[in-house]
């Protein structure tokens, strides 16, 4: 239990550090932090806060797919907000100027996002309320991650796109290549995200 703990919360903090580095990348973010920065248009929260708050609707959508939530699900939906606050605040994370920076501080967002959700994902702890749902439609479905995580992606962008949120290449780029870097880690591991069996919230008691 203290390793699934320790993996979940590594891999909470790198997911929230990989947020922040492709938002500040400044080549159009991820496509749920466009959806989130579009709403922030709306409505007085942090980008963390409006995350957390989609956090909960996406996992009532992803409870209805068959996907109950854990304590990890509950700690992502927290955390994850949390730690995006946290590393939106800090000074030491710099704002490229240049393209290739740019670019270069994207990739290695998606590169650590990509490690994150299979640090988090291998506790068993619980799925995010997005990662909840991509493996809830990889069941639906029987598509491979990539696919799934790239329809997804798109969809939220364009979303985004129409509430004004920030999106660019790097959105693009970010919805072609965030499912494969998933896939990427999972791989080099030996494992498939769709083959964990994660521990729910509340176990049915069939005694």
């Amino acid at each position: 239990m203290i390793k699934k703990i320790i993996f979940l919360l590594w891999g909470l903090l790198l997911f929230g550090f990989g947020i922040v580095l492709t938002v500040k990348s400044n080549l159009g973010t991820s496509p749920w932090d466009a959806l989130h920065l579009g709403i922030i248009n709306y409505i007085s929260l942090t980008l963390g806060q409006v995350s957390q708050l989609t956090g909960i609707f996406v996992i009532m959508a992803s409870w209805l797919m068959g996907m109950k939530p854990g304590w990890g699900t509950v700690a992502n939906i927290y955390f994850i907000g949390f730690f995006i606050d946290v590393f939106m605040a800090c000074q030491w994370i710099p704002i490229p100027n240049y393209w290739y920076s740019q670019l270069a501080m994207l990739l290695v967002g998606i590169l650590v996002i990509g490690w994150a959700s299979y640090f988090y994902l291998s506790a068993a702890l619980g799925a995010g309320p997005r990662d909840s749902f991509m493996v809830g439609a990889i069941h639906k479905t029987g598509w491979p991650v990539w696919k799934v995580r790239t329809v997804i992606e798109t969809t939220v962008a364009i979303v985004g796109y129409f509430l004004g949120g920030p999106v660019g290449i790097g959105t693009v780029i970010i919805a072609l290549t965030l499912g494969p870097s998933i896939q990427w880690a999972f791989t080099i591991m030996g494992r498939r995200a769709q083959d964990i069996e994660h521990a729910p919230l509340m176990a049915n008691d069939n005694n």
